[in-house]
């Protein structure tokens, strides 16, 4: 994998194989650790030095372009460093995080939204790592787009970073619905997933145009499924998990570091 800093984008180029589809935090082989901790250096040098909470948005073109599967293990790598991380699974429509990290409260941040629980009910805290929590998405609502543009959804983020070093968050794929684009206003940046023989020209095209009509700041590209020469891994890709359809009740179709300076629990 490489970070090709001659492009207007920096693009961040790495092989995934089927058999790492399955590989989370410490399951990760030597290569795939050193993957992520390459696009977790270009991340951090993507912002200014200071101590305001970095707010990372994670999407797609399309589905099944690994976009969930690199938010947690870029999550887990920043907390291996000792910095205090929150990721929240913003894609309610299609929720696969809590499903691969086995989280068992069917509460989440869609529930908080809508008041029907407070944070406590849904923060999982030292998820993988001792520096990382985990909002999972909650109950799937009717109404996803609105409830990412709400005044308690920009309230929340607020209180959640004083209390974090970085805060991930799992969209949907842009070109499918508009929650991804409602809530980059709300981000430091947002990070596009792309993988190779899968999303067209045209598709990351329309995802580049409509990220930038929001006045989205790009940090840059995650190119999964790369063909490189002497790659160490087999060229097969990502399983499809679908977003068939959008809408209510459908579905889309430990190791141990801790910071010195980590920031204390939020106020629940």
């Amino acid at each position: 994998m490489f970070w090709d800093n001659k492009r207007k984008n920096q693009k961040l180029f790495s092989d995934v194989s089927y058999e790492q589809e399955s590989m989370i935090g410490g399951q990760l082989n030597f290569a795939a650790s050193e993957a992520y901790k390459l696009l977790r250096t270009n991340l951090t040098f993507s912002f200014p030095d200071d101590d305001q909470a970095k707010v990372v948005g994670v999407t797609s073109s399309l589905k099944g372009e690994g976009k969930s599967l690199t938010t947690i293990n870029l999550a887990y790598t920043i907390a291996e460093t000792g910095k205090k991380v929150l990721l929240v699974e913003c894609d309610m429509r299609l929720p696969t995080i809590s499903k691969r990290l086995e989280l068992k409260s069917a509460l989440g941040l869609s529930d908080l939204l809508v008041g029907e629980c407070s944070l406590d009910k849904i923060l999982h805290e030292s998820i993988l790592s001792e520096t990382l929590d985990v909002i999972s998405a909650g109950t799937i609502p009717p109404n996803a787009s609105e409830l990412l543009e709400s005044e308690r959804m920009s309230y929340t983020l607020e209180h959640l970073s004083k209390y974090y070093d970085y805060i991930l968050l799992d969209l949907p794929p842009v070109t499918v619905v508009s929650d991804a684009l409602i809530v980059s206003k709300l981000t430091s940046g947002m990070i596009v997933v792309v993988r190779q023989d899968y999303a067209e020209k045209p598709a990351l095209a329309e995802t580049m145009r409509q990220l930038k009509y929001v006045n989205a700041k790009v940090l840059g590209f995650v190119f999964n499924s790369a063909e490189s020469t002497g790659a160490i891994y087999d060229k097969k890709y990502y399983r499809k998990y679908g977003y068939s359809k959008y809408g209510y009740n459908y579905g889309y179709g430990k190791g141990k570091t801790k910071s010195k300076n980590a920031k204390e629990k939020p106020k629940k």
